[in-house]
């Protein structure tokens, strides 16, 4: 499951957010800490989350269901932004880190 990626970190002013790379360079997935305001929860408070790509289909129906949310910082229709507290099962968040990467496998 961990395809070998090495996480990158590329931005100096978020030292603690990296991003995952299939071998074709695609992002495939994006873990953050950042302020639950940022992503329209009602906190100040710092957060993890992981911003990963999703079938279309499927981000209407998971960003009603607790500690799911739509793409922050990506394309909305595309993306997912999954909480890291807890509220989303570990299992659950490696199958969405799995389709994320097939999705992003085959693309140009």
């Amino acid at each position: 499951m961990s395809y070998g990626t090495i996480p990158e970190y590329l931005w100096n002013d978020l030292p603690d957010s990296a991003i995952l790379r299939n071998d074709n360079g695609k992002w495939y997935a994006v873990f953050m800490n950042l302020e639950g305001f940022k992503i329209g929860l009602d906190t100040q408070d710092r957060v993890d989350i992981m911003i990963a790509k999703c079938k279309p289909d499927m981000i209407s129906v998971m960003t009603h269901m607790k500690g799911f949310l739509p793409g922050y910082y990506m394309d909305k229709s595309n993306w997912m932004t999954i909480l890291l507290d807890g509220t989303v099962q570990e299992a659950k968040i490696l199958d969405f880190l799995d389709m994320s990467y097939d999705l992003t496998d085959g693309a140009d």
